[in-house]
């Protein structure tokens, strides 16, 4: 098992205010609001249920199958930005950040950083942003463009890649006006340690931070009984509800599940970059010169576990086999956190 030590951000997440203007906030919502409707994130980054524990953390118990009902959580996504391009142009300004450039480098103490990918989340109520879990890191060679979200996690989880890991930051703002909850969790010490917590207010607040090495989750937010809207499945989708200035709505096989009244929506973005130290980082990754492949990271794996005694079959497909995945679970996984913040509840928010 991997040390929880290895799960330690480069610094605290640091918070500042008024992330974006008004009219950033506005113009970014209507992308949202035009363009829908949106995926849950589990339907766009997983292909089975044995994916998303090799992507949070803890492990299956041998002879146990997960379901998909295990892990449905009214999160919604979709991208503003991916592969340093600006989708929508009427947002390029909210994604060629040079505030947010400043503001990772001095984050990082980096000479250079890139604009990477930009991404939003949307819900309604919701519980506390399913498991504590790692935002997935790039590798030379090995991103998000060629590989599962599972596999990128797992290689940062063992520790084994170290070498190959792309230096990260992010700028993730809030907002929201909901009364119960709505923040953030994180666990900066590793698994293990003592959490903390950001609250509420969440209206254009925002942290910088290093999500690929610290263990975080979504504080629950809204009233309990809506945090579960019956109906919810693996392909509902959310959108602006059209009939109500403000407001969203949940459906499922185009049924409405949910609405969400404005006051209880929380718009979560999320600004990424790449981080070079030096121009001698920078010309390793562009050039290409120190690239990992499948074949290799695989191969570190299987030889790493046969060193440790290991018995298994090597599969033909590593990247699908649900055994394989079970087993770099089970092996690299640190474990799940063992203290959590305070919950929100409706009295105390009262």
């Amino acid at each position: 098992m991997s040390q929880p030590s290895i799960f330690r951000p480069v610094a605290e997440p640091r918070v500042i205010e008024n992330a974006f203007t008004p009219d950033q906030h506005e113009r970014m919502l209507n992308v949202v609001r035009e363009n829908g409707p949106w995926s849950l994130i589990l339907a766009q980054h997983f292909k089975s249920p044995e994916e998303v524990i090799a992507t949070t953390s803890g492990s299956i118990p041998e002879g146990f199958t997960p379901t998909w009902d295990m892990f449905l959580s009214p999160v919604f996504r979709g991208y503003f930005a991916q592969a340093s391009t600006m989708l929508y142009p009427e947002i390029e300004d909210c994604f060629l950040n040079s505030k947010f450039l400043d503001l990772v480098r001095g984050y990082w103490g980096a000479a250079y950083a890139t604009p990477e990918n930009m991404l939003f989340n949307i819900q309604g109520p919701c519980g506390a942003g399913g498991s504590p879990h790692v935002d997935a890191t790039r590798f030379r060679g090995v991103t998000m463009h060629n590989s599962p979200i599972w596999l990128m996690n797992t290689m940062v989880k063992s520790g084994l890649f170290k070498h190959w890991q792309a230096r990260k930051a992010q700028v993730i703002s809030w907002y929201y006006k909901g009364q119960i909850g709505g923040g953030f969790n994180y666990w900066p010490e590793g698994p293990h340690g003592q959490p903390k917590q950001i609250n509420a207010p969440m209206w254009g607040r925002a942290v910088v931070v290093e999500n690929e090495m610290m263990y975080h989750s979504a504080e629950s937010n809204g009233p309990s009984h809506m945090r579960r809207p019956q109906g919810l499945a693996i392909n509902s989708m959310m959108q602006a509800n059209t009939a109500e200035k403000g407001a969203w709505q949940i459906t499922t096989d185009g049924q409405v599940v949910q609405n969400i009244p404005e006051d209880e929506f929380r718009f979560l973005i999320h600004w990424g970059a790449d981080i070079y130290m030096d121009y001698a980082e920078l010309k390793r990754a562009l050039d290409h010169s120190d690239d990992i492949t499948h074949e290799q990271v695989f191969d570190i794996f299987v030889k790493d576990l046969r060193a440790r005694g290991l018995q298994f079959d090597v599969p033909t497909d590593p990247l699908t086999d649900k055994a394989f995945i079970g087993l770099l679970t089970r092996i690299y996984d640190p474990g799940v956190p063992s203290i959590f913040p305070p919950e929100p509840t409706e009295q105390l928010a009262a």
